[in-house]
């Protein structure tokens, strides 16, 4: 069986993969690069990453024959950049969210792509988490029915976070609370309209010139009657971490808990026939979302459940976020076997710039009023 090299960039959040890519049975060898000796010695002593494959050098890798594929896991501003780098190198490419911090940006990797040829997968957390996979399967079986609404949120107080979190205007890194929608709508986003609602404190305001506390948007559709909701907070407001999601449809409904211990509840519409016409009944249960591991090659399906930061709590995404719904194994997965299987990665780089232009186009239009604003049609990039 044919096998690759994998190289993750950033041990902060992206030594939760190293081991996931070590015991990847499609993974020859594992590279780690970061600035930090410390994180370098620590992926290589915990994980058996020979020294010659340990670097603090990003423009080693992009020289080395041996590399196949690079995941970036660096600070938001990084991605676009490294991701064009990796990609003009002639390697596959992950990407941790955002794609970029700019339309720019995003055209500027999707071009990248397409001239090298190689694979770009966009790791979004949420759409292989076990509530997005629970979802996939009843829609696909049609227990919903026509989809009515669906909305989205991300509920995060980033205080204490790295000083260049400080202050980001909330919808410009939108995709944890868009993705999954987006993705259950299946049509291309036509266009949106963002509100901002309340205001941080003015030195947090200060880096990025956004002074809301949400930012909200109404999300429309190519062909398509749906809305999509989208909601995100990033500081001064008192609520706990949640990425979730809301779906309303003709014969089921779901709705994600409010409180991390509960469990979700399952709306069903039960028709009755009465003397004066049609009705209807709705049953409501909270229900258990089950574990997708089984769909996992067996040497990394534990991980949907065991994490490196769910052991130790050091990282302040899983402090806040509990390990993103075991969803971590789902995206080296996928990544592995579109290179492997010579075939475009989901989600790729095409719905990753539809999904952050949304967020994009939200901010623009909250910072001038809530204008309608168009979402650019990226089909030529394919």
């Amino acid at each position: 069986m044919r096998k690759i090299t994998v190289a993750v960039v950033g041990l902060s959040f992206g030594m939760e993969f190293v081991p996931i890519y070590r015991d990847h049975p499609g993974i020859n060898k594992v590279y780690v690069c970061d600035f930090s000796k410390d994180l370098l010695e620590t992926a290589k002593m915990r994980y058996d990453i020979p020294e010659e494959c340990c670097t603090e050098e990003f423009e080693s890798l992009l020289s080395n024959p041996e590399i196949d594929a690079i995941h970036i896991v660096t600070p938001p501003a990084t991605h676009a950049d490294f991701s064009v780098k990796v990609l003009n190198a002639g390697k596959h490419c992950a990407c941790t969210i955002p794609l970029g911090m700019t339309m720019d940006e995003l055209y500027a990797v999707m071009r990248a792509r397409k001239a090298s040829g190689k694979n770009y997968m966009f790791m979004e957390t949420t759409i292989y988490q076990r509530e997005t996979l629970f979802i996939k399967e009843k829609l696909e079986n049609g227990e919903f029915g026509k989809l009515q609404y669906m909305s989205g949120a991300h509920y995060q107080d980033m205080e204490g976070w790295p000083s260049y979190w400080r202050g980001f205007p909330p919808l410009l890194h939108p995709t944890h609370a868009c993705a999954a929608c987006l993705m259950f709508a299946g049509k291309r986003p036509k266009g949106v309209y963002g509100v901002g609602s309340g205001k941080i404190r003015d030195e947090l305001a200060q880096q990025y010139g956004c002074n809301y506390a949400f930012e909200v948007a109404l999300v429309s559709f190519e062909d398509s009657d749906l809305t999509v909701e989208v909601e995100r907070f990033l500081y001064d407001v008192a609520r706990g971490y949640s990425e979730c999601f809301r779906i309303y449809g003709e014969k089921q409904s779901f709705e994600w808990q409010q409180i991390g211990k509960e469990e979700p509840v399952l709306f069903v519409r039960h028709e009755g026939i009465r003397k004066n016409g049609r009705t209807a009944n709705i049953s409501e249960e909270r229900i258990t979302i089950p574990d997708y591991a089984h769909l996992l090659p067996e040497e990394i399906r534990k991980y949907t459940k065991k994490t490196v930061y769910n052991l130790e709590n050091k990282h302040l995404s899983f402090q806040q976020g509990g390990g993103h719904g075991g969803s971590h194994p789902y995206l080296v997965h996928e990544f592995v076997q579109s290179i492997l299987e010579e075939r475009r990665p989901y989600p790729d780089d095409i719905l990753g710039a539809y999904w952050n232009a949304v967020g994009i186009c939200a901010h623009e239009s909250a910072m001038s009023n809530g204008r309608f604003i168009e979402i650019p049609d990226f089909e030529s990039l394919r």
